[in-house]
């Protein structure tokens, strides 16, 4: 049965590994270089010590994908917005656990005054464009040509979710 939960160190690894395999060898994030543990590390204590989540899927005892948000802005008017990533192995996409995942990270933010969750999505993306409208976000704009990836020139899509109405 899966199991949500948050990160402890000795997740990191597996994070690491599900991060190069999904971020850096795909368009699911436009980072180039595959990250080191190290960085996993500091990653992970930067969101925590702020109090900002990082969550594991665990399936059969072996962490098969994550999701964490952080700051959208640096500037303290944005505080009340996020920018979240979601994660799954290769070998579990398509389950339900980014929903669940989803899901959980949609709650925490809930809990903690979160006005707006935003995703930004490679533009190529479809099955995540749709992931995320099914979960309730809306599309509210395209950058287009903003990044650049395996030789390409990639749109980003942005999708948020208000959580406060007020």
């Amino acid at each position: 049965m899966p199991t949500i939960r948050p990160a402890q160190a000795a997740d990191l690894p597996a994070i690491t590994a599900i991060y190069n395999e999904a971020g850096v060898g795909t368009t699911a994030s436009w980072a180039l270089e595959p990250v080191t543990l190290e960085d996993r590390q500091e990653w992970h204590a930067r969101l925590t010590r702020s109090d900002y989540p990082v969550l594991v899927l665990e399936v059969d005892g072996a962490v098969v994908g994550f999701a964490s948000y952080g700051p959208f802005r640096p500037l303290a008017g944005w505080a009340p917005t996020v920018e979240h990533s979601v994660y799954i192995s290769s070998g579990h996409r398509a389950s339900g656990g980014g929903r669940m995942l989803m899901n959980a990270l949609i709650d925490y933010a809930q809990g903690r005054g979160v006005h707006t969750m935003v995703g930004v999505i490679d533009g190529s993306n479809e099955k995540s464009i749709r992931f995320h409208e099914r979960l309730g976000f809306k599309n509210v704009g395209r950058m287009e040509q903003a990044g650049r990836k395996f030789d390409q020139w990639h749109d980003a899509v942005f999708m948020t979710l208000r959580l406060d109405r007020t």
